[in-house]
Parts: C-alpha cells; structure tokens; sequence
C-alpha cells in the first residue's frame, strides 16, 4: 500500500476508536447529563444580562428537558473582578445528552478534550448544532461565546473579549470557540478559544458563524 495511502487511513482509523471508547457499555446505567451546548441563544447577541442571566438560561433549559441539576456557563469576565470560565464549572466528569463522558476533570477538559467535537457536543435535548462538517457548506452556528483562552482563563482587560461582561449588545467583541473543532484554516480548532466576533450585537454573531450558543456545565 503507498504511504501516501496509509497517511489517510491512519487518523481516520485513530478517529474512529476514539469514537467506539466514548460510546457507554450497552446495558449499563447511563450517566446524568452534566454539559450541553444550548439548543438556542438568549437572542440579543452578546448580552446574556452578565454571568448570572447566561447561568439562568443554562438552568432553564436543562430543567426544561427535567435535570435537577445546578448548572452554570462557561464563560469568563474581565477586569478587577475577572472571573475563569474554568472555575465555574464544577470539578466533573461530565457527560452529554447521550450519555458520553465528555471530559472526567477539569485538567482533562482542557489538555485532553478529544471528545469536544461535533459528534458529541449535543445540545441539552441531545441534538447536534448546524456545522459545515455535515450541513450546508455555507452555514454554521458553530461559534460557541466564552470569552475564555484556551487554558479556560480570562483575557486580560486591554481589550474587550466579553462584551463588557456579557452586558453589550453594541460596543466590543466577544471571543467564542468552535463546538465542533472545525476552521477553513486550521484542523482541530480549539473548542473553547477560537476568534473574535466583529462586534456584540446578534447580526455580528451569526456572520461569523455563530447564534449566541454557550457551553452549559452541570456544577454539582
């Protein structure tokens, strides 16, 4: 077989055990839920009504599908008071809608994340958001707003990467993450740390690809 061949099959191949080792053991008790990607925004682009109005929204939507959870968004501020998106989270594991274990720690989330990925990052009623890896080649809702670099850490304030703290449908930019690890540019692109929006507002959101989409973490 030519090398060239082989260099193919072989990620395909490693994709697809790591796929077969996140699946639960037929039979077994699935886990609860501990993380989502929400199935819809709050709808006013970047202003979630700061941490607490993205934690709500997060909280509703799990109880709407009947979690009895405390749950929480990944999300950072920035300035004096600044918050890391991973210190909010809980310590985990966590798994999807499905029962896949996503990530078992936090140090895990962030250094060993292979299931962060289109396959399984499901929203709370265990669907899969709109990607250009199996979709409309033109269309995304892939941006998920974080404002978190990629060690889970907030930005420093120099220049705005939350929408001033989640407060701004108007002035700034917000930095978001790719839920199904893909770029024109760059294969495996970070989950949690990818780009800056162009600006705040809900327009601003959706040319780049988003729909005001976060990260929901189960913290109990």
């Amino acid at each position: 077989m030519k090398i060239k061949t082989l260099a193919l099959l072989i990620p395909a191949a490693l994709m697809s055990m790591q796929l077969l080792a996140a699946q639960p053991d037929e039979g077994a008790e699935l886990p609860k839920m501990g993380f989502f990607v929400t199935s819809r925004g709050i709808g006013n682009g970047a202003d979630l009504g700061g941490l607490e109005g993205a934690d709500a929204h997060c909280q509703a939507l799990a109880e709407a599908v009947g979690s009895d959870r405390a749950w929480a968004a990944y999300l950072s501020t920035q300035g004096s008071d600044a918050v890391n998106a991973r210190d909010r989270i809980g310590s985990g594991p966590w798994a999807n809608a499905k029962g896949v274990v996503m990530a078992t720690s936090v140090e895990s989330l962030h250094y060993d994340n292979s299931n962060f990925n289109w396959i399984h990052a499901r929203d709370e009623n265990g669907h899969q958001f709109a990607s250009r890896i199996d979709g409309n080649p033109d269309f995304s809702e892939h941006d998920i707003l974080t404002g978190t670099q990629l060690d889970g850490t907030a930005f420093p304030p120099e220049q705005d990467r939350t929408c001033s703290n989640w407060t701004s449908d108007d002035e700034g930019s917000a930095w978001v993450g790719h839920g199904d690890r893909y770029s024109f540019t760059t294969p495996g692109s970070p989950w949690n740390s990818s780009h800056a929006t162009p600006g705040c507002d809900q327009q601003s959101l959706i040319q780049v690809g988003g729909a005001g989409l976060l990260y929901c973490f189960a913290i109990d």
